[in-house]
């Protein structure tokens, strides 16, 4: 332990920075990197993984490909969504996005 705190403490050479600010940054850089790109993408996908456990029959959804319905069933793995009256379509549920009210409107 004490070699590598010797190698780490070392100059890197004349005017050069030693080898425990260059670690001292390589875990700043790690730790900047999780908080704003690692952290925020497993709360979406866990939100995502909550809301599709959640849906039951009478929630009115949007899929990926943009068609919004009523949610007439749920199974397992799909979900059977009426999109006009007596029109059924049966979707994958990693396929149904969000509730329409919660999606914000595109601005012009």
């Amino acid at each position: 332990m004490s070699f590598l705190f010797q190698i780490l403490a070392a100059p890197a050479g004349p005017g050069g920075a030693g080898g425990m600010q260059s670690l001292i940054f390589l875990l700043l850089i790690i730790v900047v990197f999780y908080f704003f790109m690692i952290r925020p993408q497993v709360k979406k996908q866990k939100d995502a993984s909550h809301f599709r456990n959640a849906l039951k029959k009478g929630d009115k959804v949007t899929t990926t490909g943009g068609i919004y319905g009523k949610i007439n069933d749920v199974k397992d793995r799909t979900v059977t969504l009426e999109i006009a009256d007596n029109v059924l379509v049966k979707v994958d549920k990693t396929a149904v996005t969000a509730e329409p009210s919660e999606q914000t409107p595109a601005r012009k």
